[in-house]
C-alpha cells in the first residue's frame, strides 16, 4: 500500500496534468473564467495536500520534516506561476527566500533536540552505589572482581562524581517563560520579554526615571555587561515588569533591588523597545589620564556602583563615548569584564576648573622665586652625593674645581659640571617661554586626558631621548654618568651651553659650547633651550639641537632634567622616555650617606643632617606626585651597581619594546 504521503504527491501531479490540458481550451470566450476556477481548483489542492501532509505526518515530520514539505510546495506553486504570475509568484518569491529555509532548518534543529534531548539515566546515582556497597559486602566469599568494584565505588573521587551527577540531573536548566496571555488589549504596546540568566555577574546596564511620568527606562548599557553581550537590552527601553513586579512608579532603587534580589538564575524583563536605535560607529581610543578621579567622591556621577576609578599616569581604553558627558572605559591591562563609567573629557576639565578655583591660592611652580638660596634649611643638597661606599666619591675628577667633568681613559662625559647643575636650582632667565609650555603641571588642567597609541621604534628611525629626573641628592647625575660610561658607543650626553669663558683645560664642542650672552639670549627668545639658567653672572643651558645631533649620529641621548623641562623633552622630535629616580627608604639613606656632604650656597661642604634625608624623601615625594603621569619607568636606587644596570635595561627597553606614547608623536598636528 502506498504511503499517505505518496498518494498526496501523486494527487498533486494530477491537478497538475489537468490544469494543463483545460488550459489548451481554445475557447477563448470561456477562458478568462476557467482560468479563475483552475486558480481556485490548483489552492484547493495545495492546501489539501499541506493539511494532510502536515496533520498525517509524526511529530518528528519525517527525515527530512518541513523542508521536504516547503520542496514540494514550492514545486507546485512553480508550475502554478507558469500559469498566473499574480499571487503564486508572490508566493514562489517568498517560499524560495534563503532566511525562510534557513528560519526552516533552525526550526527543525531546535525540534529534534527536543525529541532526543539529553535527559539523565537515572537521577540517584549516590543511592545506587551506596546499594551496591551494601550487596557486595553482604555477599560471601565474592569474587575479585566484586571486590575490584567495591573498591572503585568507595573512593571519594568516584562518589563526588555521583553526587555531581544528581545535583545536574534534577536541576532544570531551561528558562521559564511566562505563558502568552489568550487575549491581548487592542491600545497594548509591542513588547518584548527578555529572559537573561544571571550568574553572580553584573547586568552593565542602569537606569534613571521619569519623574513626570514614573516610567522606568534603560538609561546605558555598559560595555561588556551581560546585558551589552546579549543584544537585547538597549538605551531607551522603557521597563515595564522585572520578575513579574510592575516597575512604574517604582523608584530606581526599588528596581535595582528587585533585579539584585536574584545574584544568579533567570531575570525577566519585559520592556517596550526603543523605537529608533541610535548607531554609534565609535573609535576605540586609548587615553592616558593626567588627573586622578573617584567615582565614590563625585556626586555627580548617575551610578557611582558602575563608575571606574583611575590615577594619573593610568592607560585607559575608552569603549564608548557616545554620551557627551560621561565614557565608558577599561583600564589597562584589563581582564574583560564590564567597562565604567569615566567622566569625558569637558566634564573633568570642568570639574577640576571647580576644584581649582575652590582651593587656597597658591604659588604657581613657574612663578616660584629661584633666585637666591639663604636659608640653610633650604641648601640644595649636591648631585654628586650618592652613595658613600662606593669610589665615585673619592673621584678627584668630582672634586677638583677645573675637572668637574668625568674623565676615563681619555673620554669626556659632557654636562655633567657641577656650575651647570647648580644654576638650574637657582635662577632662570627673564625672558621665560609661556607657563602652558614650560610647566607640565599645568597641562593636566587643559587637558584631563591625553591620547596614547603604541609605538615602537623602526629599524632606520632615530632612538629615543632618555630623560632622567629625581629630587636634588638622590643620584641621578652618578646614575647617567655611569650608564653612559659602560657603553660610551652607544651611550651620550649632550653637550651645554654656556656664555662664560672656556678655561684653559676646556675645548669648544667637548665640556660646552661656548657662546656669546647675545646669542644666548636670541637662542632663549627662540626655544631653543630644554632648560637654561644662570649661576655666578654666567648662562649655561641645554639645548634640544644638541640633544638631536646625538640622536642622528645614531646614538641614546642620555640627560637628566628638571620638572619644568619635561614637556619639553615630549615632543614627537625627542620622543623622550622619562625615567624618575626614587630614593631608598630613610634607613637605607642614612646608611649609605655617612660620609657624602652637601654644598651651601658659598660652596661650604658639610655631612648629612638626618633632616636633610627627611627633605630628600619629602622632594621626592611631592616630585612623585606632580609629575607621575609623565614618568615612563620608576626606579628605586638603593645601590649604584644594580641600579646602573636596570637603568640599561630601560633604556634598551624604550627602543626596543613597544610603548604607549602620545598619539601626537606619531601623527602631528600639523600633518594632520
Amino acid at each position: 500500500m502506498e504511503p499517505s504521503g505518496g498518494l498526496r504527491r501523486s494527487g498533486l501531479r494530477r491537478s497538475s496534468a489537468h490544469l494543463e490540458i483545460d488550459g489548451q481550451s481554445e475557447d477563448g470566450e470561456h477562458k478568462p473564467s476557467y482560468q479563475t476556477e483552475v486558480r481556485g481548483q490548483s489552492s484547493e489542492f495545495m492546501t489539501q495536500a499541506m493539511e494532510a501532509r502536515v496533520l498525517t505526518t509524526p511529530c518528528g515530520l519525517g527525515e527530512q520534516g518541513l523542508r521536504q514539505v516547503l520542496v514540494d510546495v514550492m514545486e507546485e506553486v512553480k508550475q502554478s506561476v507558469e500559469l498566473d504570475g499574480g499571487g503564486a509568484g508572490l508566493l514562489h518569491t517568498l517560499l524560495s527566500s534563503t532566511w525562510l529555509q534557513a528560519l526552516l532548518q533552525a526550526f527543525e534543529c531546535l525540534h529534534r533536540f527536543k525529541r532526543q534531548s539529553p535527559t539523565p539515566a537515572l537521577t540517584y546515582a549516590s543511592g545506587l552505589s551506596l546499594q551496591l556497597l551494601i550487596d557486595i559486602r553482604s555477599l560471601s566469599g565474592c569474587s575479585d572482581e566484586a571486590k575490584e568494584l567495591y573498591r572503585l565505588l568507595r573512593r571519594p573521587n568516584v562518589q563526588a562524581l555521583f553526587s555531581a551527577h544528581d545535583s545536574v540531573a534534577l536541576r532544570d536548566y531551561e528558562p521559564v517563560l511566562p505563558p502568552m496571555p489568550q487575549e491581548i488589549p487592542p491600545d497594548e504596546e509591542a513588547t518584548r520579554t527578555v529572559c537573561l540568566v544571571k550568574n553572580k555577574q553584573p547586568l552593565g546596564a542602569t537606569i534613571k526615571r521619569n519623574e513626570i511620568t514614573g516610567e522606568i527606562f534603560v538609561a546605558r548599557v555598559i560595555h561588556g555587561g551581560l546585558a551589552e553581550r546579549s543584544g537585547l537590552l538597549n538605551a531607551g527601553d522603557r521597563i515595564l515588569e522585572v520578575n513579574g513586579f510592575v516597575v512604574d512608579g517604582m523608584e530606581p532603587e526599588q528596581v535595582i533591588q528587585t533585579v539584585q534580589a536574584r545574584s544568579h538564575g533567570t531575570i525577566m524583563f519585559k520592556v517596550v523597545p526603543i523605537t529608533e536605535r541610535p548607531v554609534h560607529s565609535q573609535t576605540m581610543l586609548y587615553m592616558r589620564a593626567m588627573a586622578d578621579y573617584s567615582p565614590q567622591q563625585d556626586p555627580s556621577i548617575p551610578c557611582a556602583d558602575a563608575g571606574m576609578g583611575f590615577q594619573r599616569g593610568d592607560v585607559l581604553e575608552v569603549v564608548d563615548q557616545s554620551d557627551a558627558l560621561w565614557w565608558q572605559a577599561k583600564k589597562l591591562p584589563s581582564t574583560g569584564g564590564c567597562a565604567g563609567l569615566v567622566p569625558s573629557a569637558n566634564l573633568l576639565r570642568r570639574k577640576q576648573r571647580e576644584h581649582w578655583w575652590s582651593q587656597p591660592y597658591q604659588l604657581h611652580s613657574c612663578t616660584q622665586t629661584l633666585s637666591t638660596v639663604e636659608e640653610e634649611d633650604m641648601m640644595s643638597i649636591d648631585d654628586k652625593c650618592v652613595e658613600a661606599d662606593e669610589e665615585a666619591f673619592d673621584s678627584v675628577e668630582l672634586r677638583e674645581e677645573e675637572g668637574e667633568f668625568s674623565s676615563s681613559g681619555g673620554l669626556y662625559i659632557a654636562g655633567f659640571r657641577r656650575s651647570l647643575r647648580q644654576c638650574r636650582r637657582r635662577s632662570h632667565s627673564t625672558t621665560q617661554p609661556s607657563c602652558s609650555t614650560r610647566c607640565p603641571a599645568s597641562t593636566a588642567l587643559s587637558s584631563p586626558y591625553e591620547e596614547v597609541v603604541r609605538y615602537q621604534r623602526g629599524a632606520g628611525e632615530t632612538h629615543r631621548l632618555v630623560a632622567l629626573i629625581g629630587a636634588s641628592g638622590v643620584g641621578v647625575n652618578e646614575l647617567r654618568r655611569r650608564l653612559i660610561a659602560s657603553d660610551p658607543d652607544h651611550f651620550q650626553g649632550a653637550t651645554p651651553h654656556t656664555t662664560r669663558a672656556p678655561r684653559s683645560h676646556e675645548e669648544n664642542g667637548r665640556e660646552y659650547n661656548f657662546i656669546s650672552r647675545e646669542v644666548f639670549d636670541n637662542m632663549v627668545y627662540n626655544n631653543r633651550f630644554l632648560e637654561y639658567g644662570e649661576f655666578q653672572g654666567s648662562l649655561y643651558g641645554t639645548s634640544i639641537q644638541a640633544v638631536k645631533d646625538v640622536l642622528t649620529a645614531g646614538k641614546i641621548c642620555v640627560i637628566d632634567i628638571e620638572p619644568n623641562a619635561i614637556q619639553a623633552v615630549r615632543t614627537h622630535e625627542l620622543k623622550a622616555y622619562i625615567v624618575f629616580i626614587k630614593p631608598p627608604s630613610a634607613e637605607r639613606l642614612r646608611e649609605t650617606r655617612q660620609e657624602a656632604v652637601i654644598t651651601n650656597d658659598n660652596h661650604a661642604n658639610r655631612p648629612f643632617k638626618d633632616q636633610d634625608l627627611v627633605d630628600l624623601e619629602e622632594a621626592s615625594r611631592r616630585l612623585e606626585s606632580h609629575y607621575c603621569q609623565f614618568f615612563d619607568r620608576v626606579m628605586l636606587n638603593e645601590e649604584l651597581g644594580p641600579s646602573t644596570a636596570q637603568l640599561l635595561g630601560a633604556a634598551q627597553q624604550a627602543q626596543d619594546l613597544p610603548q604607549w606614547v602620545p598619539a601626537a608623536w606619531i601623527r602631528p598636528p600639523q600633518e594632520s
